[in-house]
C-alpha cells in the first residue's frame, strides 16, 4: 500500500469511526430508562440513557465503552455488538448500519421470514401466464404465485399452512407423482432447503417444519439426519404430466427485497417442447 493509499484509507476509517460515535450517541438518547428496566432518579442532563447504563447492560467497562463513543481507534467483537443491539433496541436496518459502521461482517439475520410481496413482484407474475412463476420466502413459504404455476404445483389447492415449497415435495401426492424422478428431485430441493435452515438454526417456524416432517414421512426423516446428502440442483427439473409425458424445465431463482429475503423462482422450456408445455398449462382453464 503506497503512502498516498493509506493516507486515504486513514481519512475513511476516522469519517467512520466519527459516524459509528454519532450513531451510538442519538440511538442511546432515544432509549428511556424505564424502557430497560431502570429506575431513574432525579433529573438528567440529557435524554436517554447514559453511557455508565449502557456499558453495564451491555457488558464492558465505563472506560472502554466511552471511548467507543468518542470514536477512538478500538476493535469491537461481533458478540458484543450483538450485545448491543439489544441494550439500544436496534432494528434490522440499524443493526446492520452498526456492523458497517464497525468495520465488521453483518451476521445472517434470525428475524421472521418476509411475508410480504411487493405490489409490482405480483403484476410481474400477472404478466407471465404462459410461464409457472412462484415467490418464495426464506421459509419456503409459497407467497404468491401466477397462473402457470399454480396449474404446474397446485398451489391454490393446498390449505395455507400447507403452501410451503418442502412440505408439498414430501407431503403432497400429486406432486410427488409429477416430479420425475421423485427421489432425485426430492434430495435436490432438500440440499437447498439445508442451505437455507442452516442461516436460521433458530427459526421455530423451521424447526417445527421439520418436525412435522419428519414425523409424518419416514424418507425425510432418514434424509434430514444425513450430514450430507449429496443432491445437486443442475437448474432443471423434469414433471411427468397428463396427456404430456414428461416435459423438463429449466428454473431460475432470483433474491429481491431489502433482506433478500424474498425469492422468485422462474421456470420456462428452451426447446420445441414449450409449445405443447404452453397448451397444457392454458388446458381445462
Amino acid at each position: 500500500m503506497n503512502r498516498k493509499t493509506a493516507k486515504s484509507r486513514s481519512r475513511r476509517l476516522d469519517r467512520t469511526r466519527t459516524e459509528l460515535a454519532e450513531f451510538l450517541r442519538s440511538r442511546r438518547s432515544r432509549i428511556t430508562p424505564e424502557e430497560v428496566g431502570i429506575q431513574a432518579s432525579g433529573r438528567r442532563r440529557t435524554p436517554g440513557l447514559r453511557r455508565e447504563e449502557v456499558a453495564a447492560m451491555a457488558g464492558v467497562g465505563i472506560t472502554w465503552y466511552t471511548w467507543l463513543e468518542q470514536g477512538r481507534d478500538i476493535g469491537v467483537s461481533s458478540e458484543f455488538l450483538d450485545d448491543l443491539c439489544k441494550v439500544l433496541k436496534l432494528d434490522s436496518a440499524e443493526r446492520r448500519h452498526l456492523y458497517m459502521l464497525a468495520q465488521k461482517r453483518p451476521p445472517k439475520e434470525l428475524s421472521q421470514a418476509a411475508c410480504t410481496v411487493p405490489a409490482v413482484i405480483r403484476d410481474m407474475l400477472f404478466r407471465l401466464p404462459d410461464n409457472p412463476a412462484f415467490v418464495l420466502n426464506s421459509r419456503w413459504d409459497v407467497l404468491a404465485w401466477n397462473s402457470a404455476g399454480d396449474k404446474l404445483f397446485g398451489f391454490s389447492d393446498q390449505p395455507q399452512g400447507a403452501r410451503n415449497m418442502l412440505w408439498m415435495t414430501f407431503a403432497d401426492e400429486r406432486l410427488r407423482a409429477r416430479l420425475s424422478p421423485w427421489e432425485e428431485q426430492a434430495r435436490s430441493l432438500l440440499t437447498s432447503f439445508k442451505r437455507d435452515f442452516v442461516q436460521s438454526p433458530q427459526d421455530a417456524e423451521l424447526i417445527r417444519l421439520t418436525e412435522n416432517l419428519s414425523s409424518i414421512n419416514g424418507t425425510f426423516r432418514t434424509w434430514w439426519k444425513q450430514p450430507d446428502i449429496d443432491g445437486k440442483c443442475n437448474g432443471k427439473r423434469t414433471f411427468t404430466l397428463d396427456r404430456l409425458g414428461e416435459v423438463t424445465l429449466s428454473h431460475v431463482t432470483m433474491t429481491f427485497g431489502s433482506d433478500r429475503q424474498l425469492r422468485l423462482v422462474y421456470y420456462t422450456s428452451l426447446d420445441e417442447a414449450m409449445k405443447p408445455f404452453t397448451e397444457w398449462l392454458r388446458s381445462d382453464k
